[in-house]
C-alpha cells in the first residue's frame, strides 16, 4: 500500500504544478486590436513547401498593427516549386522579399542554416525578427501582439506556443504530450528568472526575438549543428545573458505539424534523441513516465479483485493523471476529452518513438527532408 501511496503522491504533485503553471504562471499574449511602433520582420525557411505554405503565406499577408513589416521568404532548395507559389501568393506585394538559399556549409543542420540566412539577409531596419514555420497559420494580430508581449515580458527571446491540429488518432495520441511535458515538468517563473541556460524551452514554430539579443547571443550560428535549434536558441540567449519566456499562443497560431502518421513518427524519431541526451538519461525519465502514468491503470485492473484498496489508489493516481492532461489541453487550446483518458498510451508511445529515434541514430539514419540529422 505505501508504495501505491507514494505514487499518488508523485502524480498528485506533478498535477498541481501543471495546474499552478497553465493558472498562475503561463504568459497569455492577447488577440485583439494592438499596434507596435517599431519595425518587424517576419522571417519564413522554406523547403518543399507547395503544398501548404498558402495559407501560412496569406495569413502573413493579413498582418494588422504592424506598420513597418517585412516578410522575408527563404526558397531553401526546393524541388516542387515551392518559390513559385510564393510568387503567385505575394502578388507583387512590397513587403514580400523571396530569397533563394545555398546549401548548408559543413557542419550546419538545414533549418538553423535557413533561418540564419533569413537573419543576416535581412535589412537593418526591422528590430524585431519574427520565426514562423510554413505549417502555421496565424490569426490578424498574432505578430503585433507577441512583437508587444515580448517587449512587456522584458525578454530577448518569446516562443508563443501554437494551437496544435489534431485530426487523427496519432495526432491525439502523441501531439498534446508537447504541450503537457513542459507545463508539468518545467517550472516557468523559475525558468524566466533563472540565468541558467538548462532550465530553458522553446517552440521553433513561432518564435520572436529582440534582434540586437538575439545577434548578441550568436544567433543561429551558435546552434549550427543542433537538431533542437529552438532550444539551443533559447540556451544561447541565456548565456549571453539575455532573458527568454514562454507563452500560450493558441489565440495567435494554429499549427497542423505533420499530415500522416509517418510524418508524425519520424518528426519525433529525429529529435528526440537530443531532447534526452544520454541514452541512460532517456531510459531513467521513460521509466518513471511509464511507472507514474501507464502502470496505475494496469495496477488498478490486475488487482482489482485481489487488492481492492490498492486497486482503487492506483485508480485514483490515474485519475490525478489525466487531470493534469486535461489542465494542460484547456490551458493551450487543445482538446481534453476523451483524448486524456487515453493518456497512458500516449506515455507508451513516446518511449516507444524515443527507443526508436536512439536505435536509429546509432545505425546513422536519421534523416529530415531529404538530408542527415543527428
Amino acid at each position: 500500500m505505501i508504495p501505491a501511496l507514494v505514487l499518488v503522491a508523485a502524480v498528485a504533485a506533478l498535477t498541481a504544478h501543471t495546474l499552478v503553471n497553465a493558472t498562475a504562471w503561463l504568459r497569455r499574449p492577447g488577440a485583439g486590436p494592438v499596434e507596435v511602433g517599431e519595425a518587424v520582420a517576419v522571417l519564413l525557411p522554406l523547403r518543399d513547401e507547395a503544398d501548404r505554405v498558402t495559407p501560412c503565406l496569406r495569413a502573413l499577408l493579413a498582418q494588422r498593427g504592424v506598420p513597418e513589416l517585412r516578410i522575408v521568404v527563404l526558397d531553401d532548395g526546393s524541388t516542387d516549386g515551392t518559390a513559385d507559389v510564393v510568387r503567385a501568393v505575394a502578388g507583387g506585394d512590397p513587403r514580400v522579399t523571396l530569397l533563394t538559399g545555398v546549401a548548408p556549409p559543413p557542419g550546419w543542420l538545414g533549418k538553423p542554416h535557413a533561418c540564419w540566412q533569413l537573419a543576416t539577409r535581412t535589412g537593418p531596419a526591422p528590430t524585431v525578427l519574427a520565426f514562423v514555420d510554413a505549417d502555421v497559420v496565424l490569426t490578424p494580430y498574432a505578430v503585433a501582439a507577441a512583437a508587444t508581449e515580448l517587449r512587456a515580458a522584458g525578454a530577448t527571446l518569446l516562443s508563443p506556443y501554437p494551437r496544435i491540429l489534431v485530426r487523427t488518432a496519432a495526432d491525439r495520441l502523441v501531439q498534446p504530450l508537447l504541450q503537457w511535458l513542459w507545463l508539468t515538468f518545467l517550472p516557468l517563473r523559475a525558468m524566466e528568472r533563472s540565468p541558467r541556460p538548462s532550465l530553458a524551452a522553446a517552440g521553433g514554430q513561432f518564435l520572436v526575438v529582440d534582434r540586437a539579443g538575439y545577434l548578441r547571443a550568436g544567433g543561429h550560428a551558435a546552434v549550427a549543428d543542433r537538431v533542437l535549434e529552438d532550444i539551443e536558441l533559447a540556451r544561447a540567449v541565456k548565456r549571453s545573458g539575455g532573458r527568454i519566456a514562454l507563452a500560450d499562443g493558441s489565440r495567435l497560431a494554429a499549427c497542423r505539424m505533420y499530415e500522416s502518421w509517418p510524418q508524425l513518427r519520424d518528426g519525433y524519431t529525429k529529435s528526440l534523441w537530443a531532447s534526452f541526451g544520454h541514452p541512460a538519461a532517456a531510459a531513467v525519465v521513460v521509466a518513471l513516465l511509464l511507472l507514474l502514468y501507464t502502470a496505475p491503470p494496469l495496477l488498478a485492473v490486475g488487482l482489482a479483485s485481489t487488492a481492492p484498496r490498492v486497486s482503487m489508489v492506483a485508480l485514483i493516481a490515474y485519475l490525478l493523471g489525466v487531470v493534469g492532461r486535461a489542465v494542460s489541453a484547456r490551458a493551450t487550446g487543445g482538446r481534453a476529452w476523451p483524448d486524456a483518458l487515453a493518456h497512458p498510451v500516449s506515455v507508451v508511445v513516446l518511449g516507444w518513438l524515443t527507443l526508436r529515434s536512439y536505435h536509429l541514430r546509432k545505425r546513422r539514419r536519421l534523416t529530415w527532408r531529404g538530408r542527415p540529422v543527428g
